[in-house]
């Protein structure tokens, strides 16, 4: 839930493009919108445990959890696997970048060496 509450909070804080252009007039707006936006999460979390309990009994509910759980830690395993991915190809391209102009420094320092 709590993760829940800080995407609608990074929502706000990062509004699209239409929402920028309409822009806040006050701090209290922002927080208000941030709260409110808080508040309906609440009251759909608490909307979806009644529904699964009722529907499906309380083991529903601590599935649904773990289950959260699972794709939080999946995706945050796909996240940091990105990242490595970049570090590594940011690596690979500056050692190639580092390797071609010590060869170029290289052949320059042998032509000149060659046509003296």
């Amino acid at each position: 839930m709590a993760s829940d509450v800080d995407h609608a909070e990074k929502r706000v804080k990062n509004p699209s493009v239409f929402q920028k252009l309409k822009g806040f007039d006050t701090v209290q707006q922002e927080a208000l919108q941030v709260y409110a936006a808080k508040k309906k999460l609440e009251a759909q979390r608490a909307e979806l445990k009644q529904f699964l309990n009722m529907s499906y009994g309380p083991q529903a509910w601590a599935d649904l959890i773990q289950l959260e759980g699972r794709i939080r830690k999946e995706r945050q395993e796909a996240i940091y696997k990105q990242q490595e991915m970049r570090q590594q190809i940011l690596e690979f391209v500056l050692i190639g970048a580092l390797g071609l102009t010590a060869s170029a420094i290289l052949l320059g320092l042998i032509w000149l060496g060659v046509n003296r």
